[in-house]
C-alpha cells in the first residue's frame, strides 16, 4: 500500500526500541520505552503559507528522524506494518 501524505504531513516508520541498556541489561517489553526514531517513508508537498506559497518540506524519504515523545497519530497497514503520520513541525531533528 502507498500513502501520499497531504500537505506538511510526513509518514515515519518507528526504529524498533533497545533490547539492552549501555550496561548489558536485557530489557524486557514492558520496560522498553517508546522509541522516538523513526525513517522517513513519505512526506507531503510542503506547508502553505499565509502568501498562497508552498514552503517545501525541509526532511525527504530515507532521513532518519528524532521526533516528539507524544506526536502523531498511529496507523497499520493492511500488511500489518506499523507507521505514524505527524507533522514536520513535530520532528524535531534529523539524525546524521
Amino acid at each position: 500500500m502507498e500513502i501520499k501524505p497531504l500537505g506538511d504531513r510526513v509518514v515515519v516508520k518507528p526504529l524498533e526500541a533497545e533490547n539492552k541498556t549501555k550496561g548489558g541489561i536485557v530489557l524486557p517489553d514492558t520496560a522498553k520505552e517508546k522509541p522516538q526514531e523513526a525513517k522517513v517513508v513519505a512526506v507531503g508537498k510542503g506547508k502553505m503559507l499565509e502568501n498562497g506559497t508552498v514552503q517545501p518540506p525541509e526532511v525527504k524519504v530515507g532521513d532518519k528522524v528524532l521526533y516528539g515523545k507524544y506526536s502523531g497519530n498511529e496507523i497499520t497497514t493492511k500488511e500489518g506494518e506499523e507507521l505514524l503520520i505527524l507533522r514536520e513541525e513535530d520532528i524535531l531533528a534529523i539524525l546524521k
